[in-house]
């Protein structure tokens, strides 16, 4: 794993969740809340990069139809595929 220079940075945050952070750490043997953190972080940036693929799916998916309509008229047209 490539070593990144770290910044500092102070959060607060409620009880429960400083638990559930401490609980994980400990599950997971992380070394240190910051890395449990740093995985948190990676989730919602994979999650964020997630939703913005399913929405340019999305804006494409009626090109793509089109596409597809084209393609299936040509599957009757008495061609085999050993005629090539």
């Amino acid at each position: 794993m490539i070593r990144m220079l770290a910044h500092k940075l102070s959060v607060s945050i409620d009880a429960a969740s400083m638990k559930f952070v401490e609980d994980y750490r400990k599950k997971h043997s992380e070394k240190s809340r910051s890395e449990v953190f740093v995985d948190a972080l990676r989730l919602l940036q994979r999650h964020e990069q997630e939703t913005l693929l399913e929405a340019a799916y999305a804006q494409s998916a009626p090109a793509d139809r089109l596409i597809a309509a084209e393609f299936d008229s040509t599957i009757a047209d008495g061609l085999d595929d050993e005629a090539w």
